[in-house]
């Protein structure tokens, strides 16, 4: 947080975040966050899996993976 010297007190007084900057910073990191994800699967698949990006983009794709991983 900023912090601003109020000239009277010579104390720093502290401002306060609106709750739109807050939403902003959430929406953005949720959005980067989604697209890292993305971004981290598709590259796991092509290139260490040797499989079409096409392929990548499917959810059967990754519903088989789910699959694959959590079988009994």
């Amino acid at each position: 947080m900023e912090k601003v010297m109020d000239e009277q007190s010579e104390v720093p007084v502290r401002r306060k975040r609106t709750f739109g900057r807050r939403m902003l910073r959430f929406t953005l990191f949720l959005l980067f966050f989604v697209l890292c994800l993305a971004g981290g699967m598709v590259f796991g698949y092509v290139y260490m899996g040797k499989q079409e990006w096409q392929e990548a983009l499917r959810p059967e794709t990754w519903r088989h993976v789910f699959d694959l991983v959590f079988a009994p």
